[in-house]
């Protein structure tokens, strides 16, 4: 079994490190199929987002996922982001926080190509 990562906590750390100095935190993400973000505030495949409570009301920190609800242009939305998803947490005020590596996201399987018919069974007269 794979060693438990330290990413979540170091998230949920620096989360609280900026509430406590009253810092804004905000998140960037990789967006990939696993993330449930507006795709419309999209650019170049991320998305930053601010999870201070007045703007991310129910936020969830755990161990695989954050979740909460945000208002895009007064609409409100569910959020859902893997940690693995995650670049990096920071303060808007200062910049300061951490940078995560995260693997890309894998390619779409390709469709693969159709076997060939079966051909039409033929009969031999045998003697």
């Amino acid at each position: 079994m794979a060693d438990p990562t330290t990413k979540p906590y170091l998230i949920r750390a620096i989360y609280d490190w900026c509430v406590d100095q009253g810092y804004t935190p905000y998140l960037t993400v990789v967006v990939d199929a696993a993330t449930l973000v507006p795709m419309e505030f999209v650019r170049d495949g991320r998305i930053t987002l601010n999870i201070s409570s007045s703007a991310a009301p129910g936020l969830l920190l755990d161990n695989v996922w954050v979740k909460f609800s945000a208002r895009f242009s007064g609409v409100a939305r569910r959020i859902e982001i893997p940690v693995s998803a995650i670049e990096g947490i920071y303060a808007r005020e200062n910049g300061e926080g951490l940078g995560f590596q995260v693997a890309e996201a894998s390619e779409p399987p390709q469709d693969e190509p159709e076997p060939p018919a079966p051909q039409k069974p033929r009969f031999h007269v045998v003697k």
